[in-house]
């Protein structure tokens, strides 16, 4: 599946680390990053914006990513929720990058005036 866009849903409890996780998702290329602190507006951010995968981060008790996995599911069943535990660019990439592998998502660049002529 080719999509334009990545958007990435990140939930967590900490604002300042969901900030660097915002900046380091946004570093990329075609990758957005939507960043929530309460389980209410991860389920709003979702319903406005699927996106193939959340990120639940830090301060998310284990009963609530289980709620929050539940309902996204339920929501749209091919999502991806996976714990980020942190570790800086690299790893969130790797991360990111294996489950576009694993769900065959590719990502492609909007063709421009002058690329189509």
């Amino acid at each position: 599946m080719d999509i334009p866009t990545l958007n990435i849903l990140a939930v967590g409890r900490d604002r300042a680390i969901l900030e660097v996780v915002q900046r380091l998702i946004n570093s990329h290329e075609l990758w957005a990053a939507t960043v929530v602190i309460t389980d209410e507006e991860a389920i709003a951010a979702f319903t406005r914006q699927r996106c193939p995968i959340v990120f639940v981060c830090a301060g998310v008790t284990t009963e609530e990513e289980q709620a929050l996995r539940q309902r996204l599911s339920e929501l749209d069943p091919s999502v991806t929720v996976i714990r980020h535990f942190g570790g800086g660019s690299g790893l969130l990439e790797n991360e990111v990058r294996a489950i576009l592998d694993h769900r065959g998502i590719h990502l492609r660049k909007a063709e421009t005036n002058q690329e189509k002529n």
